[in-house]
């Protein structure tokens, strides 16, 4: 989703020049000729670029679809289903890093997925492609971020999503098992502050201590 906002973000509208139309051939031509350098693999330039399908449709009630309204909403719920099928065909079951490859043959995924993450694994054992921690990553296919990304002003943040949820479960479990009438506090982390001095450290500290009676004088 490509939005056009105002000079102040997402709280301003777009000037009057700023049209649908306008946008769209934006996207066009900057799909057309935008281009990224990618590596040198054993003397071979790479460059990623877009392919030749490319199907923009401007988001407006009762326009598409058959009159039924394209919302913004409806948008977002396509985006997320493509992009978590392709996440589940692609990576299987392995959420955790590997420590050897030859984990590998005891995971319960996909062939498909297999090679994938061999592939990486293989990859990042070359020196030219060390920096991009491909052995860590394998598991994540390489990549090793997102799948998506969004400007904070455009609409909520992740965060604040997560903050929501966590709110509304508690009020529903406060639903479910009433008022409470007392609080008990549970420790789950602790941290080891230290012992003190040692025996050396306590000897060290009481010679470094002036003498009685000499607080104060000065020194040279």
């Amino acid at each position: 989703m490509i939005r056009l906002d105002g000079p102040g973000g997402g709280d301003t509208p777009p000037p009057a020049w700023a049209t649908a139309e306008l946008l769209t051939d934006a996207i066009e031509a900057t799909a057309a000729k935008v281009r990224v350098d990618g590596p040198v693999i054993d003397g071979r330039a790479h460059t990623f670029a877009f392919g030749r399908q490319l199907d923009v449709r401007t988001i407006r009630s009762a326009d598409f679809n058959g009159g039924q309204e394209l919302t913004e909403r409806a948008v977002a719920a396509y985006i997320a289903k493509y992009a978590t099928k392709g996440a589940e065909t692609a990576t299987g079951a392995l959420d955790r890093p590997l420590k050897f490859a030859a984990e590998l043959a005891q995971l319960d995924i996909s062939e498909h997925a297999r090679r994938l993450i061999r592939t990486a694994w293989t990859l990042g054992a070359r020196k030219d492609l060390e920096h991009l921690r491909l052995r860590a990553w394998a598991h994540m296919l390489g990549f090793r971020g997102h799948f998506s990304t969004k400007s904070r002003r455009y609409s909520t943040t992740l965060g604040a999503l997560r903050d929501a949820r966590a709110a509304w479960r508690r009020g529903q479990a406060a639903a479910a098992n009433g008022p409470e009438t007392e609080t008990t506090y549970v420790l789950a982390h602790w941290v080891f502050a230290g012992t003190g001095l040692s025996d050396a450290e306590a000897w060290l500290a009481a010679s470094l201590e002036p003498a009685p009676g000499t607080e104060g004088e000065p020194t040279a």
